[in-house]
C-alpha cells in the first residue's frame, strides 16, 4: 500500500545516531544521505526517509500516529528498543511485550525519537 514513510526532523545528525541503530538492530543498514541531507533507509523491500521541512517551518510530531516497523522475533524488537534508547529515543508506554486481543498476539516496543515522533517494532505472534 505505501511507497515510503517520511518524517521530518529539526535535528538530523541526531535523528541518523537514532535510526541507524534502530535499523542496524533489526538487519537494516545505516543510512544513505543525499545532497539535501536527507536520510534514507532501505529494508526489506521498504524505504523510510527523514528530512528536515520543505517549508523552513519547525517539524513536528502527529499526536495519536504511530510508524510500526516490523520485526523478525521478540528478541528483534528487544534488540530494537534497546538500540533505540541507548541512541537517544525515549521509551514510552508499557515496556517490550506481547499483547493481546482476541485472535491477536503481537510482540510491540514503543519509543519517541528526538522530534518526538512515535515510532515502534512489531513482531506477530502465533
Amino acid at each position: 500500500m505505501f511507497s515510503h514513510v517520511m518524517f521530518g526532523s529539526n535535528d538530523l545528525e541526531k535523528s541518523k545516531v537514532l535510526y541507524d541503530a534502530l535499523f542496524t538492530a533489526i538487519g537494516g543498514k545505516p543510512a544513505r544521505v543525499d545532497e539535501k541531507g536527507r536520510l534514507f533507509y532501505f529494508h526489506k523491500g521498504s524505504m523510510f526517509i527523514i528530512t528536515t521541512p520543505i517549508d523552513g517551518q519547525p517539524a513536528t510530531y502527529a499526536n495519536g500516529g504511530t510508524i510500526g516497523f516490523a520485526a523478525e522475533s521478540p528478541d528483534e524488537v528487544e534488540a530494537w528498543h534497546a538500540a533505540g534508547v541507548a541512541a537517544g529515543g525515549t521509551p514510552i508506554e508499557d515496556p517490550p511485550g506481547w499483547r493481546e486481543a482476541p485472535g491477536v498476539r503481537l510482540y510491540l516496543a514503543y519509543l519517541r525519537d528526538p522530534d518526538g515522533n512515535k515510532i515502534c517494532a512489531m513482531h506477530r505472534g502465533a
